[in-house]
Order: structure tokens, then sequence, then C-alpha cells
């Protein structure tokens, strides 16, 4: 059930409704983030978090490199 409104939300983008990229990668980073929220360990949940919180932008330079880099399909 945790996911569903994750589900929503893309089942939404995919039925013509506006949805950008960023508006999809913001949707599971909040999700992300609420995952991360359940891990005990501190050490590890801060882990999680900051992965999480990357912006859209360095998430988007990152998918840039890795393409010109030939390593994303």
């Amino acid at each position: 059930m945790r996911i569903l409104p994750l589900l929503t939300v893309i089942g939404a983008c995919a039925l013509g409704a506006a949805c950008s990229s960023q508006q999809g990668y913001a949707t599971g980073q909040a999700w992300q983030q609420n995952e991360c929220n359940k891990i005990i360990d501190t050490p590890d949940r801060e882990r999680c978090l900051a992965r999480a919180r990357q912006s859209y932008d360095t998430y988007q330079r990152q998918v840039d490199d890795l393409k010109k880099n030939g390593r994303a399909d």
C-alpha cells in the first residue's frame, strides 16, 4: 500500500497528464526519503537520505556524463 501514491502519480503521467521528468524525479526522491526514514541505524539512514536528497540537476549531469561515456543504455 505504501507504493500506491507513487503508482498513482506514475499512472497519471502515463495517461497524458503534464508530468515532466523533473516532477517524476521529485516524486521518486520523496518516496525514497520516506523509505530512508524507516532505517533504524542512524549512519545508514543518513547515507540513504544524502542519496535521496540529490538535486535533479546533479542527477541529470550524472546521466549526461554516463551517456557521453557510453555507459548508459
